[in-house]
Formats: structure tokens, sequence, C-alpha cells
């Protein structure tokens, strides 16, 4: 899924681990993410949240896709941040699925996102032994 993901890689998220139903990814708050108060974008904040959700809800080798999210913004983040994005399996019934990814910088925590996950057709590899 790595491969394909232009998306997270030109936004510079790096992944530091992804187990069954986890995934951990970090970026670094760029000069291009600066809003006009001088603050990291918000939307930025969400698209490593979003990632980090991705990876945990197809960790199991289904492709799944987001269904839907929410976030709630606890601190800004500033230039030169590195954030990370820690996603982590609530629920998994079917084909649906919810995680709850915490987003924190040195300084703590600065947002809780939510996501909510349905599988579709295919795989990623064939995993038939």
């Amino acid at each position: 899924m790595w491969e394909d993901d232009r998306a997270s890689q030109s936004l510079g998220i790096r992944i530091v681990a992804v187990g069954p139903g986890t995934a951990t990814v970090q970026m670094t708050v760029r000069d291009d993410m600066v809003n006009g108060h001088g603050i990291g974008h918000g939307g930025f904040t969400f698209s490593l949240a979003d990632s980090a959700f991705a990876f945990a809800c197809n960790s199991y080798n289904r492709r799944t896709v987001a269904q839907a999210c929410e976030i709630r913004y606890l601190a800004p983040t500033r230039l030169g941040d590195v954030l990370t994005a820690v996603a982590v399996e609530r629920t998994r019934a079917g084909r649906d699925g919810t995680y709850d990814v915490t987003v924190s910088s040195a300084d703590g925590v600065v947002a809780e996102f939510v996501g909510t996950s349905k599988e579709i057709r295919g795989t990623f590899f064939d995993d038939t032994p």
C-alpha cells in the first residue's frame, strides 16, 4: 500500500511501525504546512492522522477505506514540530472497524482522531500458503 500512497509520501510521512490493527507514522511540519496564523494548518494534522488510520485498518491484507472520520484539535503545531500519529484499533467486526488515533508533538497531544472503516473487495497480496 505504501508504494502507491503518493499523498502520504509527498507530505513527508514516514512509517515507524505497523502491526495488526495498529500503525505509527511521523511527519515534520514544514514551512509550506504553516497557515496565516503562523501555526500548522489543521488539514495536515488531519492527513497525518488519516494516514495512520489507513495503515492500521489495512494491516490485515484486506482492502479497507474510510467510512467516516472526525478530529478534535487540542493544541497548535509549529514549524519544525515532529508529529507522531499512533492508530489503535478499538473494534473490528465483519467489514467494519473503528480506530482511535492520537497525534502528538514533543509538547504533548495535539489532536485526537476517530475513524470508522469499511472493507471493500480485494487484498494487497496473495497470502495463501
